[in-house]
Parts: C-alpha cells; structure tokens; sequence
C-alpha cells in the first residue's frame, strides 16, 4: 500500500477546514500512514466466515424498563423558584429588545 503524501494530507486539511502548519503536514502524513498500514493489517487477518463485532464481549442492556410515573403538578415544579409569572420561572433578561 503507497504511504499517504504531504499533498494528501493538505487536501484533506482544507476539506475539513484546518489550518496546519507545514511542519504538522508531514507529521500526520507519517501519522495517517501507521493507522492506514494498521487498518490493513487488520483487514488481511479478518476471514469471510467471521461476523463482524462492534465489542469483543456481548453486552446485555442494564437500564430499566420504561414505565410511567406521575410527575410534578405546576405548583410543585415552580414551589422552590426565587420568582415566578404566569406559571413560569421568571429570569432576568440577557437579550436586549434591539437583538
């Protein structure tokens, strides 16, 4: 597999908006070429009577099941609120009216 080039990895850069320095240009070239290497390891290794894996270990689902509870009346939700109007939590204004 050809090694990834400086000019590759400006492309790519300026597809994602990044600025980087020449010097960052050769050390993710030299970067981007281990992890591609890496990847086709991998890929020799994989056989076609293996399924592929998200996790190493099967996972199980630890939440509980959705059931429905009785919330907070108006009242209750807005009882500890240092201010209150219309059944609303009243907060100072951050915005002015010309915004």
């Amino acid at each position: 597999m050809s090694a990834i080039t400086r000019d590759e990895v400006a492309h790519l850069a300026r597809l994602s908006r990044l600025a980087l320095h020449e010097d960052e240009l050769d050390q993710l070239a030299a970067q981007l070429d281990e992890i591609i290497s890496a990847v086709a390891k991998v890929q020799e290794v994989a056989q076609g009577d293996i399924p592929p894996t998200s996790h190493a270990l099967p996972l199980t689902n630890v939440y509980r099941p959705d059931e429905d509870r009785p919330g907070l009346t108006p009242d209750q939700a807005l009882a500890g609120a240092p201010a209150v109007e219309d059944q609303r939590f009243r907060v100072p204004q951050i915005l002015g009216e010309e915004q």
